[in-house]
């Protein structure tokens, strides 16, 4: 599937396709264990760059989970990489995708970047792919995921009980949360709404 990555720019972020030169920019990010607390992708020990290196390696497979196509996150003020997100089980027959695996630095949490990019990422799935559904998948323990999702017009399907371990060998369980074609304009607006208060605080 080929991203249109001109349509995933804003004003405050832009996504750009994961290739393998992110490699060694990303590594020393995504060693802060505050990002991995709830889902445990990585474990910052002595394992850590093994373990990094297979993370990477499946994000740059885009043969992988139902298809996907991973992006790094840069902020436009600086052009410094903030984080990574995907776009996962992309299925054009049934014109749905899902959007996850983001993470950011911490130092970006609960401002502005988040919202814009889940608004590129949106648009991109309802109005250029003109897809049905959007998927969103949020880790059990992570409360302020949850709500995130959930002002933005997120809805709430259910749990995914049990189907899964985590790289500390806990069990994980995940709520699914989706966002349909004739909710998108809801949605959108809500995080315009979002964006702007925080452009003018």
């Amino acid at each position: 599937m080929n991203i249109d990555i001109l349509r995933l720019r804003g004003r405050h972020v832009y996504l750009e396709m994961l290739l393998p030169g992110h490699r060694d920019i990303i590594r020393p990010l995504a060693r802060d264990e505050r990002i991995w607390e709830f889902n445990k992708m990585l474990l910052i020990d002595e394992n850590y760059d093994k373990m990094f290196d297979a993370y990477f390696n499946m994000a740059l497979d885009k043969l992988v989970m139902g298809g996907q196509q991973s992006f790094v996150i840069r902020q436009v003020t600086d052009n410094s990489v903030i984080g990574m997100t995907r776009l996962y089980e992309i299925s054009e027959k049934d014109k749905l995708a899902t959007i996850g695996y983001t993470w950011y630095v911490p130092s970006v949490w609960g401002k502005i970047h988040n919202k814009e990019c889940k608004l590129l990422l949106l648009q991109y799935i309802f109005e250029t792919l003109q897809f049905n559904r959007a998927e969103l998948r949020v880790a059990h323990q992570n409360i302020r995921s949850q709500k995130a999702v959930e002002k933005i017009g997120g809805v709430k399907e259910g749990l995914l009980r049990k189907h899964g371990y985590r790289n500390d060998g806990s069990l994980k369980h995940t709520f699914i949360y989706s966002i349909i074609d004739e909710e998108w304009p809801g949605a959108k607006e809500k995080l315009l709404q979002l964006i702007a208060a925080i452009e003018n605080d």
